[in-house]
């Protein structure tokens, strides 16, 4: 949800990618429909392993979630690393109604958390 965030609402200043230390077969369905929701079509996204961008050059790299600040990769070369941290919403329980909630919840908080983080770097 943070690289679509990003791509839309920062795109003339960022071009942000997604990855993680473990990513998921696909993107989960109710974060497709959360974003769906706020205007941004995420549907075409692809899980992806941050092993695979090491090797470029970024100027910065963010982790979400503690589990992924504790097991990122060290990014060679000069790079400013930040750390905001949400809530996994795949981990959410319950009904489809309350997980929706939550993967609502933390769209909203990267949108008013993260994106003033990185326009402020730009």
């Amino acid at each position: 949800m943070a690289e679509g965030w990003i791509n839309s609402e920062l795109g003339d200043t960022w071009m942000a990618r997604s990855a993680g230390t473990e990513p998921a077969g696909r993107v989960n369905p109710l974060a497709v429909r959360a974003m769906a929701e706020a205007g941004i079509d995420i549907s075409d996204g692809v899980p992806e392993t941050v092993g695979r961008y090491l090797d470029q050059p970024w100027d910065l790299v963010i982790t979400v979630c503690d589990s992924a600040k504790e097991t990122c990769p060290v990014f060679p070369g000069p790079v400013e690393q930040i750390h905001i941290s949400f809530p996994d919403p795949a981990d959410a329980e319950g009904s489809d109604d309350e997980r929706m909630a939550v993967f609502r919840s933390v769209r909203d908080a990267i949108r008013e958390q993260l994106l003033p983080e990185v326009a402020r770097r730009g």
